[in-house]
């Protein structure tokens, strides 16, 4: 294990040396960052996020509790600077603004959507679904609809997870006989009378934060998703990069010069990975420190952005390592790691927000650590902890250890460290 990381600690202070590599990993992704904010007015000075009065239509078919609670997020005054939201009762009309873009999104809510969450007395049913709301967004203002969208999915989150846990609770103390089923009916209605006479709308089942410091998390920086979006693809560079080191070596004759010492070919591939993930993992930081001092930039919550900058890099580094596997030459996990960063950034959201690319694209999007990354950034952008990342935590961590798995097989095969 010492040698391992003794080797690791060796490779990141030869990346930290080559003029070029600190030129692509961290000069061009901060200055791309820089370019985009003041393209976007970031830095104009008029405003703490970059954009302002964001056109916006709401449609509240509801007209109960939830759908008020929506429409109040938007036309409440907190968000002001944000948004310019106009009110409508026509849906399709809201729809046709879209398309004449005269708004970047529509919201739409579907009647019923309240007593689809809080049931009504004799309506309680645990299997039942909840109606969606509709964010119809405008594809000609990609920046603008994806944060609208982003404050719609944190509302709607939030409503889920309470209505969940509530069911949740309610199913458990069935099954441990505590309640009857008949009983769990009533906790049910209970529960949801609860909800319904709380005037701050707090309860154990649903909590829709009003208080001002949910206001400012809701709040969102154009760099919060530009800065994560720059970061991430030049981070699919650093991967490859170290990557290409690996066959140079080998290429060199600096790795059989190591094999003579004592120390075997599993150490000395785990060492040089492990360098590469530490690699990754400084120019990922030190972005984030160079965009939180220069430009006051609030990633959110200190925790959650570490451990999804260390679940980042651990599936960029998986994609390092399958192109290193495939590829013969260094130059040619050159070329395909440049290829890949680009086409990754483009998929991954880095330039236009996936909400705006038709649904196959937003599929394979999937397959790149971007995505699932920014997810996470953005989320943390918009007040979230830790305990909402699971999904994009998870989905990079698996993304990681099946592309590892491979490339650890294809290694072998290819017989690149082998006494």
């Amino acid at each position: 294990m010492l040698k391992l990381f003794i080797i690791g600690i060796k490779d990141l202070k030869i990346a930290f040396r080559d003029r070029a590599a600190l030129i692509l990993m961290l000069v061009a992704p901060f200055l791309l960052t820089l370019g985009m904010g003041l393209v976007t007015g970031r830095f104009s000075g008029s405003s703490n996020t970059g954009i302002s009065d964001i056109p916006v239509i709401i449609v509240n078919l509801d007209q109960e509790q939830l759908g008020n609670a929506l429409e109040e997020v938007f036309t409440g005054g907190e968000l002001a600077e944000l948004v310019e939201p106009t009110l409508s009762e026509d849906s399709e009309a809201a729809r046709s603004a879209i398309d004449e873009d005269t708004a970047a999104a529509a919201i739409i809510i579907p009647a019923g959507f309240t007593r689809s969450v809080i049931p009504q007395q004799g309506e309680f049913d645990t299997e039942a679904e909840a109606l969606q709301i509709e964010v119809y967004a405008n594809p000609a203002r990609p920046t603008s609809a994806g944060i609208v969208k982003s404050i719609v999915d944190e509302f709607i989150s939030r409503i889920e997870e309470g209505r969940i846990s509530g069911q949740t609770s309610i199913f458990q103390m069935i099954l441990s006989g505590r309640i009857t089923p008949q009983q769990g009916e009533q906790a049910g209605m209970e529960m949801s009378e609860q909800l319904e006479d709380s005037p701050a709308n707090e309860t154990l089942a649903i909590k829709l934060n009003t208080d001002t410091n949910a206001v400012e998390a809701v709040q969102f920086d154009v760099l919060a998703y530009l800065a994560p979006g720059m970061a991430l693809m030049f981070l699919m560079f650093t991967v490859s990069y170290g990557g290409r080191s690996i066959l140079a070596e080998k290429a060199q004759g600096t790795l059989p010069r190591l094999l003579v010492s004592p120390t075997n070919s599993a150490q000395i591939l785990g060492g040089k990975v492990f360098g590469i993930y530490l690699t990754g993992v400084a120019q990922m930081l030190i972005l984030i420190g160079a965009t939180t001092l220069l430009f006051q930039l609030k990633w959110g919550d200190a925790f959650g952005v570490l451990v999804l900058v260390l679940a980042a890099v651990f599936g960029a580094s998986g994609w390092g390592m399958f192109i290193t596997a495939l590829a013969r030459t260094p130059a040619q996990v050159g070329s395909v790691g440049s290829a890949v960063m680009l086409i990754f950034g483009i998929l991954g959201g880095s330039f236009i927000s996936l909400e705006m690319m038709p649904p196959a694209v937003q599929m394979v999007s999937k397959i790149t650590p971007n995505a699932w990354a920014l997810d996470g950034f953005t989320t943390l952008a918009l007040g979230g902890t830790l305990t909402h990342l699971s999904t994009p935590i998870t989905a990079l961590l698996t993304m990681g250890m099946i592309l590892f798995g491979i490339a650890v097989v294809l290694f072998g095969k290819k017989n690149l460290v082998q006494k």
